[in-house]
């Protein structure tokens, strides 16, 4: 098993040497791109295995017709190295960290880039920050500042926004439906942005704002399809390649799919063989709908707790990136990512968000990435449905879809939960991991017979957290009542042990789920 270090130094060290990488490679590649970025010198380039300068007389090599094709994509890695340079003073460059707790669960090598270090708790910063420097100098410095940037949004790009542009003293108005968190809309108010409050969701702001430029100069920047939104998002794929070269895949969460289009591009570019994987919740596929339609559709969205995810029609421009970089895009569910917020806080002290998490819960046991003898259930990408159907195709050349042992970025993209709905999450959280579960037995409705209940439960080590009372409804002996319990437990292994004991005492429970 390959397995890289923490600090990046020492990680592009080990792979190389376990890879073979050479400087002529990939890794070259990236060092010219620190050197044009300022933070790496020339010298860096020069090595003793570098390749030979071809001859004069040598035939160029030949354009192909998907390059070209990628190319006059809405974006381009060109767009994406130079939104590198631009932002790279006013965004934090957040580090790969490789978890050993999660790497054991999961079999596999697993760092995560922990964008929810951003200043406004997410990656929405970086194209929030390229957007307005590629408006400022597209329609100069004097009209931005007269008249500013509008979006509508209900969270993240809408802080990212109020913030950056407080900082490059250009002016922020913020469309915000009436279901927005309060603590959001105070952060944005305290960054200087202009809010208004209208709709009962973000579709109805967004219509707003629509309003608000006809009678405005406001300059609209989506928060996911504008291209150089896309290309400030690619830049964490820079990142990842710099810090993890030996990296095998990345897993990536996808609501407008801005980000996992900016990533896929960044990360092919450099490295080709990397396999990104996208995930989005059940309760909000609507890159998976788009898959099936070849095209952006709108979709049914319901409450999730991924809901900087809930977005019920991806961005045409990032749908038309996403679709020629990303391998393949599973979905995963509410359990799935109530158990990956409670993994990162317990074993990493991380808190994130439900949308942040959504890649990590794809990999976590029993999920659709945790791919060791389980049957895919996810769309493939244009370019994967072109390989198989291809007549040079034969199954030997299918890339293994096992992800054990490999080594895994996933990007923490956003930390911005709300205290009351962290403390549910949680609870959620415990329930799908066995340690919190509830049953109903009946008891002697007598002096001591509760008590005794209690007693065996604690006699095995069962925390009672709540316990409810029904007489009412009890057809049976009077003397007799059904009382529910909400116990804390150790597990699965716990759980069974203190169902076998209820049921030897004669309460025969019945426990929520069965």
């Amino acid at each position: 098993m390959i397995r890289c270090t923490l600090s990046a130094p020492r990680a592009v060290a080990s792979c190389r040497e376990l890879h073979g990488a050479r400087r002529g490679g990939v890794a070259q590649h990236v060092l010219r791109l620190r050197m044009f970025s300022g933070v790496a010198d020339d010298e860096d380039l020069v090595s003793d295995d570098a390749s030979p300068p071809p001859p004069p007389d040598a035939p160029k090599r030949k354009t192909s017709q998907r390059d070209t094709y990628l190319e006059e994509l809405p974006v381009t890695f060109s767009d994406i190295s130079r939104a590198n340079v631009a932002i790279r003073t006013g965004v934090k460059r957040t580090p790969c960290i490789k978890s050993f707790f999660l790497s054991e669960l999961i079999g596999a090598n697993v760092f995560l880039k922990t964008e929810f270090q951003q200043f406004t708790g997410s990656f929405k910063e970086r194209g929030a920050r390229n957007a307005i420097l590629a408006l400022l100098r597209e329609n100069g410095e004097e009209y931005m500042r007269k008249n500013g940037v509008i979006a509508a949004s209900a969270g993240n790009h809408a802080l990212a926004l109020a913030y950056h542009g407080k900082d490059l003293n250009v002016p922020v108005t913020v469309v915000m439906p009436v279901v927005a968190p309060l603590a959001k809309v105070d952060k944005c108010k305290k960054f200087g942005a202009n809010i208004v409050i209208h709709g009962a969701h973000i579709g109805e702001a967004k219509e707003k704002a629509e309003e608000l430029i006809k009678t405005s100069g406001l300059e609209y920047v989506n928060g996911y399809d504008d291209p150089p939104i896309i290309a400030g998002a690619g830049t964490i794929g820079i990142e990842i390649i710099e810090d993890v070269p030996c990296v095998d895949a990345v897993v990536v969460p996808v609501g407008g799919a801005g980000l996992i289009a900016g990533i896929g591009c960044a990360v092919k570019t450099l490295k080709p063989d990397v396999k990104v994987y996208g995930v989005e919740p059940y309760f909000a596929a609507s890159y998976t709908a788009a898959l099936e339609a070849q095209m952006p559709v709108a979709t049914k969205v319901t409450p999730t707790l991924a809901d900087g995810l809930a977005v019920p029609m991806v961005g045409s421009h990032a749908f038309e990136v996403a679709k020629h970089y990303v391998d393949e895009c599973v979905l995963t569910t509410e359990k799935e990512v109530s158990l990956a917020i409670l993994r990162l806080i317990e074993n990493e002290k991380m808190v994130v968000e439900g949308g942040g998490a959504t890649g990590l819960a794809a990999l976590l046991p029993g999920a659709q990435l945790d791919r060791q003898g389980k049957k895919r259930n996810s769309i493939l990408s244009i370019y994967d449905m072109f390989i198989t159907l291809s007549p040079f195709y034969c199954l030997k050349c299918d890339p293994d879809p096992d992800l054990k042992g490999k080594n895994i970025v996933v990007p923490l993209c956003g930390g911005n939960i709300d205290t009351t709905v962290l403390g549910r999450v949680l609870e959620r959280g415990l329930a799908a991991d066995d340690r919190m579960k509830n049953f109903t037995a009946t008891v002697s409705d007598r002096p001591g017979g509760i008590g005794r209940l209690t007693t065996l439960l604690g006699e095995h080590g069962a925390s009672i957290k709540d316990m409810y009372h029904e007489r009412a409804f009890l057809q049976s002996n009077i003397d007799f009542v059904k009382v529910k319990c909400v116990v804390e437990l150790q597990g699965l292994e716990h759980a069974r042990l203190i169902d076998k004991m209820l049921e030897e005492n004669g309460y025969d429970p019945v426990w929520d789920g069965d």
